[in-house]
């Protein structure tokens, strides 16, 4: 949408090469507004608009006119399941579609897996912002969309990356209400397999399941954790590690659902029966979730809602004005199924 002007000939610095985050500083303005005026938008004061207009002029921006392009909220995935970016991209399109903004979506994992830059192709396109859902964004990553005027929020991602604001689930308290669940229908052994150690959520995860244990007086037994991945395949193996000990767990709280289904064919493996001998808890509430025999009980993360938030305050910023915190955390809600029951004795 952006094309620089260039000089040739001259080792002068070429039209256009003032960042757009300099542009503003010298019209006294943030980077969303020239944002804004160089794409044509809407919701710029007229002398404002003149004063960002002539400093693009003076360093070699060219815009299209207004109304020339309809402003797009890019949505940015990596090797999602489209049981959670569907809900999220429809939370999206719920805020984005009365403000007459269109929705798109990019996955990066192919670009990624070839070591290619996945930012760049992003600026070009000059979306009027941009929402991530993966857990590869840097702060440096977020730096260069705001010099580029872009707006940037982050949905639950792994380290903090301020100021870029963030939107997630209440981590902690979702499985802090998993591992009560267990411990009110009598389960004292109750095993639980964690995401990555350097992951925010993961985190939360473990600490609420520790909180749950430490309320109710039940000591942290460290043999019955095992950490790894949010994969199928790592549920199966950590669960095969805790089924096979002597004292194996009679309940286990996994960090997502897809360990919870490698749990459910580790289990199968060793002939236990699901809930009668083991009793299972999962996180996010996917769809596989109920098709499952039987249906896993999880944690539910509200993922429309989780766009529709990341949405309103990704057009906040776009529209100029600031945000009142940097993280927003959503109620989660124990969904229970019929892979939990009160523990036999074995």
């Amino acid at each position: 949408m952006i094309e620089e002007g260039r000089r040739r000939g001259s080792r002068k610095p070429r039209r256009g090469d003032l960042p757009i985050a300099t542009i503003a500083e010298l019209a006294g303005v943030s980077p969303p507004t020239v944002s804004k005026v160089l794409n044509g938008r809407r919701g710029v004061g007229e002398q404002t608009r003149q004063r960002v207009e002539a400093l693009l002029r003076d360093h070699g921006y060219r815009r299209r006119p207004a109304g020339s392009v309809t402003p797009c909220i890019e949505v940015v995935f990596h090797q999602m399941l489209s049981s959670i970016a569907m809900p999220i991209l429809r939370g999206v399109q719920e805020v984005a579609g009365p403000r007459d903004h269109t929705v798109g979506f990019t996955d990066v994992h192919h670009r990624l897996r070839a070591g290619q830059p996945w930012v760049e192709s992003l600026l070009l396109r000059q979306p009027a912002a941009v929402i991530t859902v993966f857990s590869l964004l840097t702060a440096e990553d977020g730096a260069r969309f705001s010099a580029a005027g872009i707006p940037l929020v982050a949905v639950d991602p792994i380290g903090d990356l301020f100021p870029v604001p963030a939107v997630g689930s209440s981590n902690w308290s979702g499985a802090l209400s998993a591992t009560r669940h267990l411990l009110d229908l009598g389960h004292r052994r109750i095993g639980v397999l964690n995401g990555p150690v350097g992951d925010l959520s993961a985190r939360a995860r473990r600490d609420g399941f520790r909180a749950a244990l430490d309320y109710a007086g039940v000591p942290f037994d460290e043999r019955l954790e095992r950490g790894g991945v949010f994969t199928f395949e790592e549920g199966r193996r950590l669960a095969a590690e805790l089924l096979g000990r002597p004292e194996p767990p009679t309940a286990v709280v996994c960090g997502n659902d897809l360990q919870a289904l490698g749990v459910y064919a580790a289990a199968r493996e060793v002939g236990l029966r699901i809930p009668d001998e083991l009793s299972v808890v999962g996180f996010d509430d996917v769809d596989e979730a109920a098709w499952l025999a039987p249906p896993l009980t999880t944690v539910r993360q509200p993922f429309g809602e989780i766009g529709a938030t990341a949405a309103r305050l990704a057009l906040t910023l776009a529209d100029g004005h600031p945000l009142t915190q940097d993280r927003y955390e959503l109620g989660t809600s124990l969904v229970v199924r019929g892979s939990t029951a009160v523990p036999r004795s074995r």
